[in-house]
C-alpha cells in the first residue's frame, strides 16, 4: 500500500501554521501520554485514526487537513486531526542511520508548484478562482518566488497575500488570505512558478522576482490624463463641482480596471480641491502639484518597456480588498495629526509573516475648543480594544481586511474576536525587510528604490523598526519646533530622529525626550534620506519598561526641553530646489491658462538659481516652461510644466 508522503513530509512548524501551535503542542502531549489512536490506511489513501475517546477522524488523501474529518464536534482544526499525523508519522518514522537494516536515502527531488496543472487547479479550487485570477494576470501582477529545498517549502510573495507549499502539491497550501482570494492567490502563485521556471534554477536559495502578464495594463489611463490636464489648466481656483464630478466618475472606472494607484491619485486630488473649496488649513497647493504631476508620470512609466513593471506602477496586482485569516499583528505605534477641523489617527501594525506594514486609519471631528489630542484617543476603542494598547502590543484577530493601500479594516461584529497581548520581544523577531540593525543598508536600500511618483501608493511604505546601539540627543530646535536627537544602529550607520511639533499631540515632545534620555533600544518610525542623510519620525519608541507612544502621552505644551545648538543654513542646492517646486505649485494652483507675468518672472527666478547651483538640465526645463506660458498652446504648457515638475520632484527625493 502506498504510504502518505505527504503526512510523512509535514513538520511541526508546517503543523502549526496550517492548525496552531498550541493544538500541535497538545495533540504531542497526548501522544507522549499513551493515548495513540488505531491507525488504518484504505486503499484509497485515507487514513483513519480512532482515539481512546472514542473520536475518529478521517484524513483523505487529497484536499489536506482542509478535507479532514472528525467526530469530535469541533468546526474546524483539531487535536484528534492533528494527532492523526503525529501518530502516522511515529508509526512510520525511518530506520535510524545508525541501526543495521538502515540504508542511505537518495535524495528526492523537491517538485516545484509550476508542475501543477490547471486541471488540478480547477479539479481542487473551482473555475470561479481561475477566473478571478485570469482577471489579475490579464491586468499583470509580480511574486516574489522561494524555491522549494530540503529545508524550505516553496513560496510565492504576492501584493495582497504570501502563499506558501508546505508540501508539494495542493492538500496542504498556507496563506493568510482567506475566502475566495486565498483560492485566487493560489492560482496566481502556481502561474508566477510557470512563468519563472524558464529563467530560475529550481535549487536557487535566493527569492527571484518575477512578472506575471500585464499586457494591457497600460490601457484606459487616457480619461484620467485628460481630466489632470484641465485641473492643471484652469487650476484649484477653477475646479467646480463638474469637474470634480468627473473625477470621482473617473476614479471608480479605474478601480473597475484595477489600476489603484492611479485611482488612488484621482481621490487625493479630488480631495485637495474639495478641502480648497472649504477654504479648509488642510488644502496643500504643493500636494495639489505633486498629484498633477503622478499621474502622468506612472502614465509614462507603464508604458516604458523596462523598469519598474507596469503592474506595480499601476497597482494592477492588487486586490480591493483581502480578507485575513487568524492573523498576529505586531504594534509600530501611531501617528495623530491635524487636518483642518479633523483629528486623523493612524495606528502601524506589522504583519511579520508577509514583512508587510499595515495601518488602521479613523478620522475624529474636532471639537469647537480643538482639545482632542492623542492622549483623548488613546482612552477610545476600536474593535473593541483600547486605541493605545493596539498602538502598543500583539493584536491577534480572527476578523480583519486589507485593502490595496495596506489599511487594515479590524472586525467589529459578534463574532469577530480581537485581542490585545504585551508586546514584549516582539520587535526582536520581526523580518529583516522591517528591523535595521544596519543604517547603511538601510540607506541604500532607500536610494535604490523607484521615484515616489511611481511607486505602490501604500500606507507606511518606509515605515521600519531601528535597533538602537547608542542614542544622543541634541534637544528641541525652536526653527523647526522639532526635537532632535542621533542613534547608531549596532552593525553602523547613524540616522537623526526628529520628533516634529503637532498640536494635535502636545505632550509628544515631553515623552520622547524622557524616552531617549532614560535609553531606548529600539525606535519604530518612518525613514527617508534628506541631504543624504536618514531622517527618522518615530511613531514608537521601546524601553526596558516597554514602548513608549509619544502622540498618546498626555501633555500641554508646557514641558521645558533641552535647547539644541543653532542649527546650520539651508544649502543653496535645496533652496533652489524648494524655490522651483513653489513654483510649479503656484502655476497647479492658479492654473496655466491663468498664468500672469509675475508668474513667469518666478520661473524664470527658479531656472536662475537652479543653474547657479549646477542643476542645468532642471534650469532648462523652466526656462522652456517660461517659454510655454507665453505662448497660446496648452498642450505645450501642460507638456513643459509637466517636465518640469515631475524633475524636481524626483530631484527632491534624491537631494
Amino acid at each position: 500500500m502506498t504510504p502518505r508522503n505527504d503526512l510523512l513530509a509535514l513538520t511541526p512548524d508546517a503543523l502549526a501554521a496550517l492548525a496552531n501551535r498550541g493544538l500541535v503542542k497538545r495533540a504531542a502531549k497526548d501522544l507522549d501520554a499513551g493515548t495513540a489512536p488505531a491507525l488504518d490506511l484504505a486503499a484509497d489513501g485515507t487514513l483513519t485514526a480512532t482515539f481512546p475517546d472514542g473520536a475518529i477522524a478521517a484524513l483523505p488523501a487529497a484536499g489536506g487537513l482542509e478535507a479532514a474529518t472528525c467526530t469530535c464536534g469541533a468546526a474546524g482544526k483539531c487535536r484528534h486531526r492533528v494527532g492523526a499525523v503525529l501518530a502516522y508519522q511515529r508509526e512510520n518514522q525511518a530506520p535510524q542511520a545508525d541501526s543495521p537494516e538502515a540504508e542511505p536515502a537518495a535524495p528526492e527531488p523537491v517538485s516545484s508548484p509550476a508542475v501543477i496543472t490547471d486541471d488540478e487547479l480547477r479539479d481542487t479550487l473551482g473555475h470561479h478562482a481561475l477566473k478571478a485570477a485570469e482577471q489579475t494576470r490579464r491586468a499583470g501582477y509580480t511574486a516574489r518566488l522561494t524555491w522549494p529545498g530540503p529545508d524550505r517549502p516553496a513560496a510565492a510573495e504576492l501584493p495582497a497575500a504570501t502563499v506558501k507549499f508546505l508540501v508539494p502539491g495542493l492538500g496542504y497550501v498556507h496563506t493568510d488570505a482567506t475566502g475566495p482570494a486565498r483560492d485566487t492567490a493560489i492560482v496566481l502563485a502556481v502561474w508566477a512558478f510557470r512563468a519563472a521556471i524558464e529563467n530560475t534554477t529550481a535549487d536557487s536559495a535566493e527569492p527571484a522576482t518575477v512578472s506575471v502578464g500585464g499586457a494591457a495594463a497600460t490601457d484606459g489611463l487616457d480619461e484620467a490624463l485628460t481630466l489632470a490636464r484641465r485641473v492643471l489648466l484652469d487650476g484649484a481656483v477653477g475646479a467646480d463641482g463638474v469637474l470634480r464630478a468627473a473625477l470621482q466618475r473617473e476614479s471608480k472606472a479605474l478601480t473597475r480596471r484595477r489600476a489603484h494607484w492611479p485611482a488612488g491619485a484621482v481621490d487625493d486630488l479630488i480631495y485637495q480641491l474639495e478641502r480648497y473649496e472649504d477654504r479648509s488649513a488642510a488644502y496643500d497647493p504643493q500636494r495639489l502639484a505633486a498629484l498633477l504631476a503622478e499621474l502622468p508620470a506612472r502614465a509614462r512609466a507603464a508604458r516604458h518597456p523596462e523598469g519598474t513593471p507596469a503592474a506595480q506602477v499601476l497597482g494592477s496586482e492588487e486586490a480591493d480588498a483581502t480578507p485575513l485569516t487568524l492573523v498576529r499583528l505586531t504594534a509600530l505605534g501611531a501617528r495623530v495629526a491635524a487636518a483642518g477641523d479633523t483629528r486623523t489617527l493612524e495606528i502601524y501594525l506589522a504583519q511579520p509573516e508577509t514583512g508587510m506594514v499595515l495601518a488602521v486609519q479613523r478620522d475624529w471631528p474636532a471639537p469647537e475648543d480643538g482639545a482632542l489630542t492623542g492622549a483623548d484617543l488613546a482612552s477610545r476603542r476600536l474593535a473593541g480594544c483600547k486605541i493605545g494598547a493596539l498602538a502598543s502590543g500583539n493584536t491577534v484577530t480572527e476578523a480583519a481586511s486589507r485593502t490595496a493601500a495596506r489599511a487594515l479594516k479590524l472586525g467589529t461584529g459578534r463574532l469577530a474576536k480581537t485581542q490585545v497581548l504585551p508586546l514584549g520581544l516582539a520587535w526582536h523577531d520581526l523580518p529583516d525587510s522591517l528591523r535595521a540593525t544596519n543604517l547603511d543598508a538601510l540607506a541604500e536600500e532607500l536610494a535604490a528604490r523607484p521615484p515616489a511618483l511611481v511607486r505602490p501608493r501604500v500606507t507606511a511604505e518606509s515605515l521600519r523598526v531601528i535597533a538602537v546601539e547608542a542614542v544622543e540627543l541634541y534637544g528641541y530646535d525652536p526653527a523647526s519646533q522639532c526635537l532632535e536627537a542621533s542613534v547608531t544602529a549596532p552593525k553602523g550607520g547613524t540616522a537623526l530622529l526628529r520628533v516634529p511639533h503637532r498640536s494635535a499631540a502636545p505632550g509628544a515632545l515631553e515623552a520622547a525626550e524622557k524616552a531617549l534620555r532614560k535609553g531606548v533600544t529600539a525606535v519604530a518610525g518612518h525613514v527617508h534620506r534628506h541631504r543624504g542623510a536618514l531622517i527618522v519620525e518615530p511613531t514608537a519608541l521601546l524601553t526596558e519598561d516597554g514602548p513608549v507612544v509619544p502622540d498618546f502621552a498626555p501633555g500641554d505644551d508646557s514641558a521645558e526641553l533641552a535647547a539644541a545648538e543653532e542649527a546650520a543654513g539651508t544649502d543653496p542646492v535645496s533652496a533652489a530646489i524648494e524655490g522651483a517646486l513653489v513654483a510649479c505649485a503656484d502655476l497647479a494652483h492658479q492654473g496655466l491658462r491663468g498664468a500672469r507675468e509675475p508668474s513667469r518672472r518666478r520661473v524664470e527666478a527658479a531656472a536662475a538659481e537652479l543653474k547657479r547651483v549646477g542643476l542645468l538640465r532642471a534650469a532648462s526645463d523652466f526656462v522652456h516652461l517660461s517659454k510655454a506660458l507665453a505662448a497660446e498652446d496648452d498642450a505645450a504648457k501642460c507638456d513643459a510644466w509637466t517636465a518640469a515638475a515631475v524633475r524636481m520632484l524626483v530631484t527632491a527625493e534624491l537631494h
